[in-house]
C-alpha cells in the first residue's frame, strides 16, 4: 500500500498548529497591549484647536468656574464648547490685538462659530450624560483630571467600559458635594477619609442609588 504522508508530515503539522497558537497568542497580546496604552486611550496627548486654549491659566490663575464656557453641563447631557462671544466677553477688552486669538476675533465678525475638537470624546454608541452626574455630586476632576494643571487639555482618563464600570459598581468613593462640583482640589478630603467615610453611602441612599441597575446595559448603550 502506497504511502500518502511523508515521515516528517506529522512534525510539520505540529508544528504548523504551535506557530499558530503563538501567533494568536502574539496578536491577543498587541491588541490587549495597545487597547490599555496611551496610543489606544490617548491618555495624557494633547488635541489640536483652532485655539491654544490654557485651562491652566483661566481656571487655576483667572478663577473662571468650569460653568462659565461649558454652559449646559448642569442641564443637558453635554457640557457644551464655549461659544465665541463667551470668550468675546473677556477678550473684547483684553488681549484684543494678540495673534493667537484672531481665529476667534474672525469667528465672531464672520459670525461662524469655532470649532472645537473634543479631548475627552466617548464612542457614538455610549450614552453619557452629564447633568445628572453633576447634580450626584461627581466633580470635573474625577473624569477630566486636574485641569487647573493644563496649559494645554489632556485627556486625563481612558474612558473605557471597565473604568466606567468600576465606578457604576460602587460610586460613593466618588461623590462629592453637588454644589463643589467644579472645585479642583480635594488634597485635603483625601487625606482625611475618616472625616467624609461616611458622605458617599448617605448621598447613595439619599437619591436612591442602586449600583446593581447602573452596570446594566441599557444605562450607557440605548
Amino acid at each position: 500500500m502506497a504511502q500518502i504522508f511523508t515521515a516528517s508530515a506529522d512534525t510539520r503539522l505540529r508544528a504548523s498548529l504551535l506557530a499558530a497558537a503563538i501567533l494568536i497568542f502574539l496578536i491577543v497580546l498587541f491588541v490587549g497591549g495597545y487597547a490599555s496604552s496611551s496610543y489606544g486611550t490617548l491618555v495624557g496627548w494633547v488635541q489640536d484647536q483652532p485655539v491654544p486654549f490654557s485651562h491652566e491659566h483661566h481656571v487655576a490663575g483667572l478663577g473662571i468656574d468650569c460653568r462659565y464656557c461649558h454652559t449646559s453641563v448642569e442641564t443637558s447631557a453635554r457640557a457644551g464648547l464655549p461659544a465665541t462671544h463667551i470668550c468675546m466677553s473677556c477678550h473684547s477688552q483684553i488681549w484684543t490685538g494678540a495673534a493667537m486669538l484672531a481665529p476667534v476675533r474672525h469667528s465672531l465678525a464672520d459670525n461662524v462659530p469655532l470649532i472645537w475638537n473634543r479631548v475627552s470624546r466617548l464612542p457614538d454608541y455610549v450614552y453619557f450624560n452629564h447633568s445628572i452626574h453633576v447634580a450626584r455630586g461627581v466633580p470635573c476632576v474625577a473624569c477630566h483630571g486636574r485641569v487647573d494643571r493644563m496649559p494645554l487639555m489632556t485627556r486625563a482618563e481612558p474612558f473605557q467600559m471597565q473604568w466606567c464600570l468600576d465606578c457604576h459598581r460602587n460610586p460613593a468613593p466618588n461623590l462629592r458635594p453637588p454644589d463643589q462640583v467644579t472645585r479642583m482640589d480635594w488634597s485635603d478630603w483625601d487625606a482625611h477619609p475618616e472625616r467624609h467615610k461616611d458622605f458617599g453611602a448617605q448621598v447613595v441612599k439619599s437619591y436612591g442609588i442602586e449600583p446593581r441597575k447602573l452596570i446594566q446595559c441599557n444605562i450607557c448603550h440605548r
